[in-house]
Order: structure tokens, then C-alpha cells, then sequence
């Protein structure tokens, strides 16, 4: 055929990005809609009668000196409702327009609209161990080769904490490692978490000192913070709370990450799942607002699946995805910059069945218009666990994924009658035509490692399936990828000033 590529990779530059490619970071998605607008207005009067009338448990002082100062009130049990005024006032006045950012430019994150953006996710206490296949306990070491992976592959945008570094003696250096590890590891935006309030200002001086300033770091802020503001079901997480003020107060972004569990802390019907966990969300923004006007907060309501016949989470079933697409349509309800969680698969292991989880729930959530689809790559066993080859394979799934995001284009030149007309007479095939040529690259995207060879051509190379093949790139891009781009004055200026564990590399 001519002009055919590599039957693997077709013409690629060494970092796996074809040259022409279709950029896919930010690509539009919101086509999908499974819920009609009754349907999101009977939920979003649930969720605002849940907050008013209901309340939440457990506010800490800091929460509820906010909420009343502006007309909301304690009950006699104790529980802190935010009344319908100030609920609106909230949704008037929430800042839409965020952009995350990476530690260089050409990683940002635009969360306006229906813009998707793939990435890490999760708090692994387990790796697949890259040469044994076995889960093991996860180390800060394998938190840094996660990100260098991360920072490699070009359909992971960003890079959210996915392992928990077992390794650590304390929740303070496990908090302290994770940012450095992370932002060691990648130039892309990074999430990660914090686990208590007194570990906050360690954290935002790590990034100001990063970044030059304070205010440099607030004009391109290149990390956030997961925070998981309430215990479902409408409890406040006090401590999580104080974190979640002082961290916008700061001018670092947050996510305000809510996960109840369908049937176990949230009802059991996707309707009233979906009504307490947007009202859990919102309790959220809206403390967050209310301590800074101007805070990039992203809306995360993360609903999960209980497998009914354990109790365990289950987050590879059609159901997930479907609850995770209707969560998204509500942040588009209210115009939020908003995250979800897609591709926690059941499976154990990078195979058919954590393939076939992962690209659908990934692909509802994108063609819902998720902004941010946080573990939607290298995550297993419902989230225990993460596998390096995962990764390199997922990064394939990801990019056919968005790539089935794109419009397509219908005009006189897409259509071309008179070239139709004109090979149809001659040659009898279209393959050597300039258009053809022209677009071999622009409009289609190759994938890594999945095989397009024919049976011939796989069978002569030894017949490897794609977990051999993941294995090996990873094993790659591990040996070969540094990142550099934390200079080393800064790094040594870090070391002096912080409990870094992770090795010097330079």
C-alpha cells in the first residue's frame, strides 16, 4: 500500500507523539446526555432541599462561622443548613473560568465548557510489581516512576496522585514526599492530598519556592489539592474542611471531592445517589467560595457503585459509568469546572476485562464532557493497585477515546465529489492522492503499542500480546526518561529546606 506506515506505531517521534497528530488534550466533549432536563431539575431541587432542610453534620467551627455569617443556620441537632438564597448566590457567583497549570507551559488544563482532560488518579497501597506481576506494597520510589510515566505519555494530561508511599514513617513525610515525588516526576499539573491541617503551609511553600513567588505560583498554579470534604452520608470531614479554606485562602486550587457509595452511605437508586452527592459536592464549593470569592474550586462529585452481594466498591460495571455521566451532566447543569472518576476496573491485571471496563466508563464520562477524568489510566482491582504496563496500555484506549470526541468536519473539501468522481474513473483507489497524503497524519492518530500488523508480520515477531509489549516501553521510558525540569539549585534549595527521601538523581 503506498504510503503505509508501521504497522504498530506508524511515523513516530520518539516521545510517541506522531508529529501532526490531533491534539487531543481539551478536546470538546458533552454530546452525551442521560438525563433529560425534568430529570436534572427534580435532582438539583432534591440536592438544594437536602442542604437546606437536612443539612450537614459535623461542621467544623471555621465552616459553620461561614455559613452563618451569611444566613445559614444550626439546628438543635447539631447540623449546618445552607438556606436557598445563599445557595444561589453561590451558583451566581462561583468562579467558571480555571486553568490548571504544569510546571512549563503547553501542559495546561483548560476547564471551561465541556474541555476533557485525562489523567492518574487514586491511593493505591499496591503496585504490580513491573517484573514479578505480583502486587507488593507500594513505595515513594514507585510513586516517582508513576509520574515519570505520566510525564511521558502524551494522552495523560495531568498526573494525580495514584500511589500511597508505604514506605513513609509518618503522615507528615507522606505528605510532604507525595508533592515532591509528583512534581519531581512530571511538568504536567499535579493533584495530590493532604492529611492534616498543619501539613498545608509545608506543601504551598514547596510550590512557591518551585515557582519563584507566591504570587507566581497563584498567577499558573501547577498543583491542587484532592479534598474530600464531607463523609456521605452529609457529614463534614472537620479536618479535611480546615484544609479545604486555608488551602483556596492560599490560592491553591481544590477539588471538592465527594464519594458516597450507591446502596451502602448514598440510596440505592442512581436518582437519589446522584441528589445527595451533588448536594455533598456543593456543601463544598460553597464553604470554599464563601472563604475566597475568587477560589478555583472544581466541582467532584465521584458517586460509586456497591457491588450489592459484598458490599465492596465495584467501579468496572455499566452502572458506574452511567452514574459517573449523569454526575457530569449536572456540573454542566450548573456550568462548574468539574472532575469524575472513570476506569477504576475490577480487574487484577491489564487484560480483556479491565479493557472493556475502562473504555466504557472512560467514554461516557468524555463524551459527557467531563473536564477532568481523573483514574482513567494504570489503575486495577477497584482501585487497590496500579500496574506501570497499565499505563503505556491505557494510554492507547485514552487517546482512541478523545480522538472519538472529534467533530467532524463536512464541507466541500471533506466531501469532494469531483475527486470521488475523478478516481472513481481512474485509478480505483484513493490511497495515492495528495488529500490522502495530506491527511495521513493530521487526521488520524496512531496508537503506541496496539498491533495493526497482520498475523504474518505478529507471528514473525514472536506473537507478544500487549502486556508484553506495555511491559517493555515501560521499562523504557523507566530507564531512559529524567525529568529535568526542576533545576537543580531549586532542587538542592528544596532538599535544604524539606525531609526529601526520594534520592538525588543529578
Amino acid at each position: 500500500m503506498p504510503g503505509k506506515p508501521d504497522g504498530r506505531r506508524g511515523r513516530r517521534t520518539r516521545g510517541g507523539a506522531s508529529q501532526s497528530a490531533p491534539r487531543l488534550a481539551g478536546v470538546e466533549g458533552g454530546r452525551y446526555s442521560p438525563l433529560d432536563p425534568p430529570q436534572i431539575e427534580e435532582i438539583d431541587r432534591t440536592a438544594r432541599q437536602l442542604l437546606s432542610e437536612v443539612g450537614l453534620s459535623d461542621a467544623p467551627s471555621v465552616a459553620v462561622d461561614l455559613v452563618t455569617a451569611r444566613g445559614g443556620a444550626v439546628t438543635d441537632d447539631l447540623r449546618l443548613t445552607i438556606p436557598d438564597p445563599l445557595i444561589a448566590e453561590a451558583l451566581d457567583g462561583f468562579r467558571r473560568a480555571v486553568i490548571l497549570h504544569g510546571q512549563v507551559r503547553g501542559h495546561e488544563l483548560d476547564l471551561r465548557g465541556t474541555r476533557v482532560h485525562t489523567g492518574t488518579g487514586g491511593a493505591a497501597p499496591s503496585v504490580v510489581d513491573l517484573e514479578t506481576g505480583r502486587y507488593r506494597d507500594a513505595t515513594l520510589a514507585d510513586l516517582y516512576d508513576a509520574a515519570r510515566l505520566a510525564d511521558r505519555l502524551s494522552n495523560i494530561h495531568f498526573f494525580s496522585r495514584s500511589l500511597v508511599a508505604r514506605d513513609m514513617r509518618d503522615t507528615r513525610s507522606l505528605d510532604l514526599n507525595t508533592a515532591y515525588a509528583s512534581l519531581a516526576g512530571t511538568a504536567k499539573h499535579v493533584m495530590t492530598s493532604v492529611s492534616e491541617p498543619g501539613h498545608l503551609n509545608d506543601i504551598a511553600e514547596m510550590c512557591f519556592l518551585i515557582a519563584g513567588s507566591a504570587d507566581a505560583f497563584r498567577k499558573r498554579p501547577f498543583l491542587s489539592l484532592n479534598i474530600n470534604h464531607v463523609t456521605p452520608p452529609l457529614r463534614f470531614a472537620p479536618e479535611a474542611v480546615e484544609i479545604l479554606v486555608e488551602a483556596v485562602r492560599l490560592g491553591i486550587p481544590v477539588h471538592c471531592n465527594a464519594f458516597g457509595q450507591l446502596g451502602a452511605s448514598s440510596p440505592v437508586t442512581i436518582a437519589g445517589c446522584l441528589a445527595q452527592t451533588v448536594a455533598e459536592t456543593l456543601a463544598g464549593m460553597i464553604v470554599a467560595w464563601l472563604a475566597n470569592p475568587e477560589a478555583a474550586a472544581i466541582f467532584g462529585a465521584r458517586p460509586m457503585i456497591t457491588d450489592l452481594r459484598t458490599g465492596a466498591m465495584s467501579g468496572g460495571g455499566g452502572e458506574q459509568a452511567l452514574l459517573m455521566a449523569a454526575s457530569t451532566q449536572m456540573a454542566r447543569h450548573y456550568g462548574l469546572p468539574n472532575s469524575c472518576i472513570a476506569g477504576a476496573t475490577d480487574a487484577k491485571a491489564p487484560d480483556a476485562q479491565s479493557g472493556f471496563e475502562k473504555a466504557l466508563s472512560v467514554s461516557l464520562a468524555a463524551q459527557a464532557g467531563s473536564n477532568l477524568i481523573t483514574q482513567a489510566c494504570g489503575m486495577q482491582a477497584g482501585l487497590m493497585g496500579v500496574a506501570f504496563e497499565g499505563y503505556v496500555i491505557d494510554n492507547d484506549m485514552l487517546g482512541a477515546v478523545l480522538r472519538s470526541l472529534s467533530p467532524i468536519a463536512v464541507d466541500p473539501e471533506t466531501l469532494s465529489p469531483a475527486e470521488i468522481g475523478a478516481v472513481a474513473r481512474g485509478e480505483g483507489h484513493f490511497l495515492g492522492q495528495a488529500q490522502t497524503l495530506a491527511r495521513m497524519e493530521s487526521d488520524f492518530l496512531y496508537p503506541e503499542i496496539a498491533d495493526r500488523r497482520s498475523p504474518d508480520e505478529w507471528e514473525a515477531a514472536g506473537a507478544p500480546d500487549i502486556r508484553a509489549s506495555a511491559r517493555g516501553r515501560a521499562r523504557e521510558i523507566l530507564a531512559d526518561h529524567r525529568p529535568t525540569h526542576i533545576g537543580s539549585e531549586t532542587d538542592a534549595a528544596l532538599r535544604a529546606r524539606f525531609d526529601i527521601r526520594l534520592p538525588a538523581t543529578g
